[in-house]
């Protein structure tokens, strides 16, 4: 996010992960694929990165326990640690719903930038029921809800606001970060 969040070129910016948060449904992915493409970063979904034992959990509809994220919680905060390390920028799609779930993803990097895609139980539940196919049941969505722990400081970002007018949002707030930054 040097001279222009667009044009990165301050390594220690460029390291900086960028990560996109909220409930499943919310669009992390849609709204995380198109700011890593502005950004010029990698982007990564966490659902990816899940256990097979985890994605059956969750399409037989069984909500996961914290000793089912443990290890996938691990392998996101490895993959970050390695990409930053390498001065790779990424902007990485995962829930991190708890703070517990935030640190285990930011232990060991010096910095992380959190974005809330934020919505009612009502919307996200209507937006789920148009994605077919996905292992994600909308059955589990207020478990999710439930889950939730807000983060303090984040940048919360409304999905009532179309994907591209998310990203805008999404970079802006992420320049006014980096001119704080740099005081």
């Amino acid at each position: 996010m040097g001279g222009q969040v667009g044009n990165l070129t301050d390594e220690r910016r460029r390291s900086t992960p960028v990560i996109v948060m909220g409930v499943s449904g919310c669009g992390k992915t849609t709204v995380g694929r198109a700011l890593a493409s502005r950004l010029h970063a990698t982007f990564l979904d966490a659902d990816d990165f899940h256990p097979e034992a985890n994605v059956v959990k969750m399409r037989a509809g069984t909500p996961l326990n914290d000793e089912d994220r443990a290890p996938w919680l691990a392998t996101l905060n490895n993959e970050l640690l390695t990409r930053s390390a390498r001065g790779e920028q990424v902007v990485l799609a995962c829930s991190a719903l708890k703070i517990n779930y935030r640190i285990a993803i930011g232990a060991g990097l010096p910095q992380a930038h959190w974005i809330l895609l934020d919505g009612s139980f009502e919307l996200i539940a209507a937006r789920m029921r148009e994605r077919p196919n996905h292992y994600m049941p909308e059955s589990l969505l207020r478990s999710q809800f439930d889950a939730l722990e807000r983060p303090e400081d984040a940048i919360t970002i409304s999905i009532e606001l179309n994907p591209d007018e998310q990203v805008e949002v999404a970079l802006y707030a992420l320049r006014d970060l980096q001119k704080t930054e740099m005081l």
